[in-house]
C-alpha cells in the first residue's frame, strides 16, 4: 500500500515540475498551438494567486498527503518550491527573482502572441470579393 502513496508522491512532483515548466514557456507554445492560450491563461492566474495571495497549491497538499501515508518525511514548511528548487535550480534565497523571471517570460510570450494576432487580423476586403464574384 505504501508503493501506491510513494507512487502519488511522483505524481505531484513531475505535476508539479511540468506547471513550474509551463507558466513561462507555456505563452510559447500558444503560438504553435493557439487553443492552449486559454489553459495558459488559467495557469497564470492561479500561478499569480498562490504567489500573491496565501492560497494553498492544492499539490503540495497531494504531496504531503501522499507523504505522511508512505511514512516519508513531510515537505518544509515553505513546501515544494523550497524542497526541490531553490537552491537547485536556482539560488537559496532568490525565489522571489526566480518567480518575477518566469512571469516575466511568460509576459514576453503574450506580447508576442498579441503582435502575431495583430498582424493577421486584417480587415474584410469588400471590394476585392465583389470584384472577383463579377469577374
Amino acid at each position: 500500500m505504501k508503493k501506491a502513496y510513494v507512487a502519488v508522491v511522483a505524481f505531484s512532483v513531475g505535476a508539479h515540475f511540468a506547471y513550474l515548466a509551463y507558466v513561462p514557456s507555456g505563452g510559447f507554445m500558444a503560438l504553435r498551438w493557439p487553443r492552449t492560450a486559454r489553459l495558459h491563461a488559467a495557469c497564470l492566474g492561479w500561478g499569480a494567486l498562490v504567489v500573491l495571495l496565501p492560497v494553498p497549491c492544492p499539490l503540495t497538499s497531494l504531496e504531503d498527503w501522499a507523504r505522511s501515508r508512505a511514512g516519508m518525511a513531510p515537505l518544509p514548511a515553505t513546501g515544494f518550491i523550497d524542497r526541490y528548487m531553490a537552491g537547485v535550480l536556482y539560488p537559496s534565497g532568490r525565489t522571489g527573482t526566480a518567480q518575477a523571471f518566469a512571469f516575466g517570460a511568460a509576459a514576453v510570450s503574450w506580447i508576442v502572441l498579441a503582435s502575431k494576432r495583430r498582424g493577421q487580423a486584417r480587415p474584410f476586403d469588400y471590394a476585392g470579393v465583389l470584384d472577383e464574384g463579377c469577374g
